[in-house]
């Protein structure tokens, strides 16, 4: 048996891709409406907010 004779055990399969439709029509597993139903839902980090919300210090402060 040489190098180029290999073959792989199993292929790798593509992961699921959610809410497009086939069998799983409508909300396709997603529920029903909210944040993480949306297309493009992204739920952003904590540590941003707390920096937006420290006030920005302007001038000279000693």
């Amino acid at each position: 048996m040489q190098l180029h004779e290999l073959q792989p055990i199993h292929y790798n399969k593509d992961g699921k891709r959610i809410a497009r439709g086939g069998k799983r029509g409508r909300t396709a597993g997603r529920g029903q409406k909210g944040q993480k139903s949306r297309s493009g839902h992204r739920i952003r980090p904590a540590v941003r907010d707390m920096i937006q919300r420290l006030p920005k210090l302007r001038g000279k402060h000693a």
